[in-house]
């Protein structure tokens, strides 16, 4: 099984290749590059693995909450490549991405948790299964830190939005902060272990039928920055 991810919906840039159970990675903090890297990194990962894009079984990628710019140069850039070969997309939620980083450090469950600006954060809860991948035991959602009570206590926090707002999510949930890891970001070799589940499952949509998780309403982008992006998948 052959998986390329793509992982841009925050300030990380993450690119990764799944290769029947190997996992080729290249993640880095790059806030405002992640156009100039993505395709870079994934021809990088594909040459290092000795195949061919044509080889691909599957596109898979964090569709979001996230950075608009982010998550639309992601599911863009996808729709192209995935167009191109013929094969399925499998979208991944970015805040299951994120709990899936510390799902091998923790049982318990995983509150994941991405800073939204203006006084908001994005917020998912999720449980580890036996086979080690998360699952979401929450819907996800969009709103202020001190009105989070929907959300369980007990666990762990991942992600920057426990320290947005001068850490209220961490007071509001009542969360030991030796238990919050609130610099984590979401790894696309995280999207790609969860998507080899998924394609395993027989799951995934077409290129025409991804559609980003945005959470919040009044979403756009200028028309540079559409151009910009369809422009890259297309390269």
């Amino acid at each position: 099984m052959k998986i390329l991810a793509f992982e841009t919906a925050t300030e990380a840039c993450s690119v990764a290749l799944w290769l029947d159970g190997e996992l080729y990675e290249r993640h880095a903090i790059a806030p405002r590059q992640h156009a100039q890297l993505v395709l870079v990194w994934a021809d990088a990962l594909l040459a290092e693995a000795g195949i061919a894009r044509s080889t691909l079984d599957a596109i898979a990628v964090g569709r979001g909450p996230g950075a608009f710019t982010g998550v639309r140069l992601a599911i863009a850039t996808v729709q192209g490549i995935a167009m191109a070969l013929d094969i399925p997309v499998m979208p991944v939620s970015t805040l299951a991405v994120l709990a899936q980083g510390a799902a091998a450090a923790s049982a318990a469950p995983i509150i994941a948790s991405i800073d939204a600006r203006m006084g908001e954060v994005y917020i998912g809860q999720f449980e580890r299964g036996a086979d080690g991948l998360v699952r979401a035991s929450a819907p996800e959602w969009l709103g202020s830190p001190a009105a989070a009570e929907r959300y369980s206590a007990v666990g762990c926090g991942v992600g920057t939005g426990f320290a947005a707002e001068a850490g209220a999510l961490v007071a509001r949930l009542g969360l030991s902060p030796a238990l919050v890891d609130a610099t984590a970001l979401p790894h696309a070799g995280d999207c790609a272990r969860l998507a080899a589940s998924a394609l395993a499952r027989g799951e995934g949509v077409t290129a025409e039928q991804l559609e980003p998780a945005y959470l919040r309403n009044q979403v756009a982008l200028t028309l540079e920055q559409q151009h910009a992006a369809r422009g890259l998948a297309k390269r």
